[in-house]
Formats: structure tokens, C-alpha cells, sequence
């Protein structure tokens, strides 16, 4: 610890040896700075980071000039997906202390790797445009946006809630624990979290009813009286026995007034229900002879009407067309809507093109001029940006040694723009890293034809001759 006036290094005395100053209570602000800084430390240390950073900040408080508080604190910010939050801190710890300072290195590692860059821009940019779509109730957008947003930075935990919030008003109970589980492996002590797992585990698991009592055992009651001066004790059989009677002369009364009803009453009613049951069958017949002749009518109306409706069906597929038109049509506006309501959001666009693609893979399908005109003019305005946005998925996967995904993202990108040679490119190496070489010599060859007397043409040649000629 050294003196706030002089700079000298300070004794276990209260006052500086140099300079004289009364250090005291500056001694116990850096001590209590550096206690909440401990606690700050075992607390990141179990994955407490919620409260790391209010120990964190703390710490700050009593000394701003804490470097390895202010460090420890971008480090959690970081961790947590603030990358922003992150970045400031390790910005003023710099200026704090610019030689010998670890914050250097966290810097130059998000701040020399463009492609990073990139991603965090994208990442906060498509956040924010969630929050603009849960504003306005476009809230399946703000799903694909968060979903989005996750794939760039998985440890967004504001993210991760923001759309464990959707999927709890959208009740989709199971998504919602998902989404706050991953959220509790970044940060076990999230107030918000806890809250809103708390409310679903409610909606998962009801409590369950009030169970039913035991029954109580009822003890045998012994009737006593008093008669005179003698208690007289009725027993308990006798009362049973008055009761065995009274059933068996209830029983005998049942069975009396059922003989009764079966020899005088019955055979009356059976007759007259027999003479009622025969005027009915009259009427139903009568009237099932009418039904019957209106039943014929009605089938050679129903069939003239199944043979205009087989010929309107006709007419309905013939206009409407039966290859998959009508739902171009409706992912094409959906494609401009969306691009009318944010330039910006090129991936939505992407979206609903591709489903035009997947529509008609063969692009056999015969569209009317306005069509063509439309989806050839969105291609223009972001065909561009959504080729650099499939490149740079497909790039990052590619680096990864993730083929599966870089490889369509790649063919995308460079249907996209077919002027991007990097991106076919990396397709043919993406193609020769998994084996498959035809796809690759194919890849290889194009790039050679488009983009000739260039670095990548050359490479291409060398690939070729090593993988040698097909006979």
C-alpha cells in the first residue's frame, strides 16, 4: 500500500514515514475495498456472478482505482455475455494502470479478432431489434432474434430470460425451464432467474390435493339406563339383532309388492304399450316411404353437385396452379414485408427467401413477370448482405472444423453473390476436408474458370493435380 499524497510505501504506523500524512482512514477504505474484492473473487469462484458483481462493484466504490477489482469485474461482465460492460472496464483499468496490466490482453483478444467483432455488433444489434419486436407484439419474431442472438453468444443471459419470458406468455412451459437451466449454469444466483423458474416449476408441478383423512375407528357403544336404583346394560348384539329384523321385513315387503305389480298391473300396461308400439310402426312406415323417395332426390342432387364441385377443383388448381406457386407468392411478400419494416434484418428476408428456394429446389415453376420482377429486385437490395451473412457463418464453421454447417451456409453465400471467390473457395477445401472430392474438383474447377490469374485459382490448380484425374 503506498501514500495517496507522496507515493511512498506506507508502514503498519497510522502516518506516513515520508511525508507525514494521516493515513488511517485511507488505510481502512483500501482494506474494505480489498475485503469486498476477496468476496468478490470466491463468489465468481462458485459461479455466483450475480453477486460477484454487486461485491465487485462495492469494492469500487471505496477504490475506484482497483485494478484487479475493476479486471475481475470485466472478466464477469464477459462471462455473463455483457461484452459491452466488459470492454469499459477494461478500458478504465488501462488508463488506470497502463504498463504491466492484464486488461491489455482481454482487450486485444476481442479487439484484433475482426470476425469477433462482427459477431458481438450482430449480437447487440439483434438483440435490441427483439426488443423492438416484443414492443410492437411481433413477438414469433422476437423468438427468431433471440434464437439468433444465442447461436452468436451463448452465455447472454439476459438473452436466455428474455426468451424464457416468451415461451412463459406463450405457455410453453418445458422451453421456458430450458432456457432458465442454462441460465443457472452461467449464473447459479440470478435473482431473475430464481423468479421466473420459480413461477414455472409451479405451472410443471401443481401441488397436489389434500389427501384424504384416515378413517377413525369407531369403538362399540354399550346402551346403558337407569332404573331405579339398578344401571341396566342393554348388550350390543341385541341392538344388531334389531336391526337383522328390520332388513328381512323390508326385504319380504319388496318381494310382496314386485308379485303384485307382475300378476294384476303389468299384463295391462304390456297391452296397452303393445297397441301404442303397433300405431307407431304405421307412422314410421308412412313416413319412411316418404324419406325414402326424398333420399333419391337428394342423391342424384348430391351427385350433380360432387361433379361440379370435381370440375370447380379443376378450374381452382388450374388457376392457382398445383407446384407450390401460391406459397411462393406468400413467402415473397412475407420476404418484403419484413424488409420494409427493417432494412437492417437481411437474415428474416433470408428466411423467407429460402423457403421460395425449398418451394421449388428444381426452379421448374413458372411465376408471372410481377414475381420475378419482385424477387429479383429484393436480391439486389440484400443479396449482398445476406451472401456476407451466410459467409461468415460458414466462415467461422469452416475455422471450426464444423463442415456439416459451413458447407451450406457457404453454397448460400455464393448463390448469393457469385462474385465472393472466397466463399466458393472455402466450399471446394470444405468439400476436399470430408472427402468428398468430385463436389470438390467440381468447386475447384469453377473457381479456377470464374476467377482466374488469381491466388485462389492457383491453390485450386495445386489441389487438382493432387488429387489427380478423373478417368
Amino acid at each position: 500500500m503506498i501514500c495517496y499524497q507522496c507515493g511512498c510505501n506506507l508502514s503498519e504506523h497510522d502516518f506516513c514515514t515520508s511525508c507525514g500524512a494521516d493515513v488511517a482512514l485511507y488505510k481502512k477504505i483500501i482494506y474494505i475495498s480489498n475485503r469486498f474484492y476477496n468476496e468478490g473473487l470466491e463468489r465468481a469462484s462458485v459461479r455466483d456472478l450475480t453477486g460477484a458483481i454487486t461485491s465487485l462493484r462495492q469494492s469500487l466504490k471505496f477504490n475506484k482505482n482497483n485494478v484487479e477489482a475493476r479486471n475481475l469485474l470485466g472478466l464477469v461482465y464477459f462471462e455473463t455475455g455483457e461484452v459491452v460492460a466488459a470492454l469499459s472496464e477494461w478500458v478504465i483499468s488501462k488508463n488506470l494502470r497502463p504498463k504491466k496490466n492484464i486488461a491489455d490482453d482481454y482487450i486485444d483478444m476481442i479487439q484484433t479478432n475482426q470476425n469477433r467483432l462482427d459477431t458481438i455488433n450482430q449480437t447487440i444489434k439483434k438483440y435490441n431489434q427483439a426488443l423492438t419486436y416484443c414492443h410492437q407484439d411481433s413477438l414469433d419474431l422476437a423468438v427468431i432474434q433471440l434464437k439468433k442472438v444465442l447461436s452468436l453468444n451463448p452465455r447472454f443471459i439476459r438473452a436466455h430470460q428474455l426468451l424464457a419470458l416468451l415461451y412463459i406468455n406463450s405457455e410453453e412451459w418445458e422451453r421456458a425451464k430450458r432456457e432458465l437451466t442454462k441460465c443457472i449454469e452461467i449464473d447459479t444466483n440470478n435473482t431473475a432467474t430464481l423468479r421466473y423458474l420459480k413461477e414455472v416449476d409451479e405451472m410443471l408441478m401443481p401441488e397436489e390435493g389434500v389427501k384424504n383423512a384416515p378413517k377413525r375407528k369407531h369403538k362399540e357403544e354399550i346402551i346403558k339406563y337407569q332404573s331405579g336404583n339398578e344401571t341396566i346394560i342393554q348388550p350390543v348384539n341385541m341392538k344388531e339383532g334389531k336391526g337383522v329384523t328390520s332388513l328381512l321385513n323390508l326385504g319380504i315387503g319388496i318381494v310382496i309388492g314386485l308379485a303384485i305389480a307382475f300378476f294384476l298391473i303389468l299384463p295391462a300396461r304390456i297391452q296397452t304399450a303393445r297397441a301404442g308400439i303397433d300405431e307407431q310402426l304405421r307412422t314410421v312406415s308412412e313416413q319412411s316411404d316418404a324419406k325414402t323417395a326424398t333420399i333419391d332426390a337428394l342423391q342424384l342432387e348430391i351427385s350433380e353437385l360432387t361433379a361440379k364441385n370435381n370440375s370447380l377443383q379443376q378450374d381452382l388448381q388450374a388457376y392457382l396452379g398445383t407446384d407450390g406457386e401460391l406459397q411462393s407468392v406468400d413467402s415473397l411478400m412475407k420476404a418484403a414485408e419484413a424488409y420494409l419494416a427493417n432494412p437492417e434484418e437481411v437474415t428474416v428476408v433470408a428466411d423467407y427467401l429460402e423457403e421460395i428456394e425449398a418451394d421449388d429446389p428444381e426452379g421448374e415453376t413458372s411465376n408471372s413477370e410481377a414475381f420475378e420482377s419482385l424477387y429479383s429486385t429484393l436480391l439486389e437490395l440484400v443479396g449482398s448482405d445476406i451472401a456476407q451473412a451466410y459467409y461468415n457463418d460458414g466462415y467461422d464453421a469452416y475455422r471450426a472444423e464444423n463442415y456439416d454447417d459451413a458447407i451450406p451456409n457457404l453454397e448460400r453465400a455464393f448463390k448469393y453473390d457469385p462474385s465472393n471467390g472466397e466463399a466458393l473457395y472455402d466450399l471446394a477445401n470444405a468439400y476436399y476436408r470430408i472427402g468428398e472430392e468430385d463436389k470438390a474438383r467440381e468447386a475447384y474447377q469453377r473457381v479456377i474458370e470464374l476467377f482466374p490469374d488469381t491466388e485462389k485459382a492457383s491453390k485450386s490448380e495445386d489441389f487438382l493435380e493432387e488429387m489427380g484425374s478423373v478417368d
